[in-house]
């Protein structure tokens, strides 16, 4: 399950301009065709062969409540994908771009089929408050045993469409918004997939996969690639325990990825379930905000245990600092270096880095910074256009545009704005969302409060 809110969707960055600065900021816009991405770029995941089994074991054999599964499952033979009903154009074209990824990645016999085709895994693509009215914190989800949205409803409390009572896989249904912008469409696209073929469970101190619910990654990994060829191995089947898998990762791990070496499975990853509780509350858009902050605060002192580089110490900040931006810019300001610090030395947190230089150069911005804020643009640029994140994207050549603009390098602004907006068109999708990223940005700009009357 993908949860709702986005770092994206909760970007706060006209904390700094007044409403009716806000309101007067956008002025026309003239959207240009849509941009999408091509070749992915493929990584390879940092981690050691015994960090890798341990988090293939947690995430296979838990699920993101905490239940166990008894046995290990997958799809034993080809999977056939088929989409029901109507389907926006983005869902086909990216659809086709990540099975054939899987088919190269990961090794699977995965292949897409007729709608009237019976099919391994379905998606079927219905309305937002369809999915908000039976799943309120998801943005999509998949279930097993079902094959259209109406016997879902149907069998919704039917025990053999819960995880723990299957044994193989066999069938699969996803169901995702078609009301919502390309870049989400997608999003949900990797994930739910991902989670039909393999890995149930999402981990925070994951920092190189879509499995994290603080939802950085937006499209599947080279760390999530090697899970799933892990899953799909000839030495593991359907129905093995635990511990009979846990007795071939090491061997399967070696030979799939070499570089990783050959140690047994790493030990337990420190938890803390008062943590986990905090950030839940602090990132969920239905609470109260002052319940927000408070768990956010108790979030960072409960992450510190967990030692000073870790990710989810760095998240607690970033999200101790996205609450506090409308009421305390300073504060907030400081969490984003705390997180910043701890994911610019870190080799495999590039893209949390850029999600917090982005905030900072906002910033920047706002303080009349131009050329600061130009230089972490630049710096972060190509590591988001890698991770496929085209709302961050297009908010990072917006705020170039609005630097160039204030250094008085108009033509190049211009050109900014315009790839800005065609991003815009794939991360935000509407032309609403679109002008209120475009006003946000420009309300903060030094250009903007200057013209704008007193």
């Amino acid at each position: 399950m993908r949860r709702g809110a986005t770092l994206i969707a909760a970007l706060m960055l006209a904390a700094c301009a007044s409403p009716q600065t806000a309101r007067q900021a956008t002025g026309a816009l003239t959207l240009p065709p849509m941009n999408t991405f091509a070749a992915a770029t493929l990584d390879r995941p940092t981690q050691s062969n015994a960090a890798l089994a341990r988090d293939f074991i947690d995430l296979t054999f838990t699920l993101e409540n905490g239940a166990t599964l008894p046995v290990f499952t997958r799809f034993e033979g080809p999977i056939g994908v088929r989409v029901l009903g109507r389907a926006p154009a983005s869902l086909n074209r990216d659809l086709d771009r990540l099975l054939d990824r899987l088919g190269r990645e990961a090794r699977l016999d995965i292949r897409r089929v007729s709608e009237s085709t019976e099919a391994q895994i379905t998606i079927q693509p219905v309305t937002r408050g369809q999915i908000q009215r039976v799943a309120p914190s998801a943005a999509c989800f998949v279930r097993p045993n079902v094959s259209n949205w109406s016997e879902y409803r149907a069998r919704r409390n039917d025990p053999d469409t819960f995880w723990n009572r299957l044994i193989e896989r066999r069938k699969m249904a996803i169901f995702l918004p078609r009301d919502v912008s390309p870049q989400e469409i997608r999003d949900c696209l990797h994930e739910e997939i991902a989670q039909s073929l393999g890995p149930v469970n999402d981990l925070y101190r994951l920092p190189q996969s879509v499995f994290n619910d603080d939802n950085f990654h937006t499209v599947l990994t080279g760390f999530d690639m090697l899970m799933l060829r892990t899953t799909y191995d000839g030495s593991l089947q359907s129905g093995m325990s635990r511990t009979e898998v846990m007795a071939r990762l090491p061997a399967i791990l070696a030979r799939l990825n070499p570089r990783g070496g050959r140690e047994n499975i790493a030990s337990i990853a420190p938890v803390n379930p008062e943590w986990q509780k905090a950030i839940t509350l602090a990132t969920n858009p239905g609470e109260n905000r002052s319940r927000r902050l408070n768990a956010a605060s108790r979030a960072v002192a409960l992450a510190a245990g967990f030692g000073a580089t870790d990710t989810r110490l760095a998240f607690s900040h970033y999200v101790l600092g996205r609450l506090s931006l409308a009421r305390n810019p300073d504060q907030a300001l400081g969490h984003f270096l705390a997180a910043g610090k701890i994911y610019q030395n870190r080799p495999d947190t590039a893209i949390h880095e850029a999600h917090v230089a982005m905030q900072i150069a906002a910033f920047q911005l706002s303080a009349g910074r131009a050329e600061i804020a130009l230089g972490l643009v630049d710096r972060n640029i190509d590591v988001v256009t890698q991770s496929e994140h085209a709302a961050l994207l297009s908010l990072f050549l917006l705020i170039k545009s609005e630097a160039l603009n204030v250094l008085g390098r108009l033509t190049e602004a211009k050109a900014a704005q315009t790839d800005a907006l065609a991003w815009a068109r794939y991360g935000f999708g509407n032309e609403a969302d679109i002008r209120a990223r475009v006003s946000e940005i420009r309300a903060i700009s030094p250009r903007t409060r200057q013209d704008s009357p007193l």
